[in-house]
């Protein structure tokens, strides 16, 4: 892998990693940055984690840093395969991406349950996202999702109508 390498799969695996790279930051400023702010308002967010403490409670970054670095140990595995084969389809690629884009949605609610169960402990609220930003991760993950369904159907259509029909024998 001495030189960069300009084949379709590889620059859709870079693209997947700063998606998911993207996708990540975000969800980490919104657990421990945004939905915190959101939840107390009125609070710093150094008063808010004070809050917390005093309370016995906290907002751990471990599940932030695993949700983190899992999604992106993800796209660098697919970027590394497409690297490595020769044959890598763009388009299995360009799924696989999508998939962990889709898969981010779940791996956001694992990670943020803690923090939202310890503001809402700590604030008697709901423990759900008081911040707008997390819808931004959940619309990207349904519309990852679907463009990962629908792009092998219309490949797959596309690829029927440009294979030419075989004319039958008289």
């Amino acid at each position: 892998m001495g030189r960069f390498s300009s084949r379709p799969a590889v620059l859709i695996a870079i693209s997947g990693i700063l998606a998911t790279a993207a996708y990540a930051g975000l969800g980490a400023l919104q657990i421990l940055v945004l939905n915190p702010l959101a939840a107390a308002p009125g609070l710093a967010l150094d008063e808010i984690h004070a809050t917390l403490e005093a309370a016995g409670e906290s907002v751990s970054p471990l599940p932030v840093i695993i949700f983190v670095g899992f999604g992106l140990l993800l796209a660098i595995g697919v970027w590394l395969y497409a690297a490595a084969a020769s044959s890598a389809s763009p388009q299995v690629v360009a799924v696989i991406v999508l998939l962990i884009l889709a898969c981010g949605a779940p791996a956001y609610f694992a990670a943020s349950f803690p923090a939202g169960m310890a503001l809402a402990d700590t604030f008697a609220i709901s423990g759900g996202d008081h911040s707008r930003w997390a819808n931004v991760l959940y619309l990207t993950s349904a519309a990852a999702f679907v463009a990962a369904i629908v792009l092998p159907v219309v490949l797959a259509l596309r690829s029927r109508r440009a294979t030419p029909s075989p004319r039958p024998m008289t």
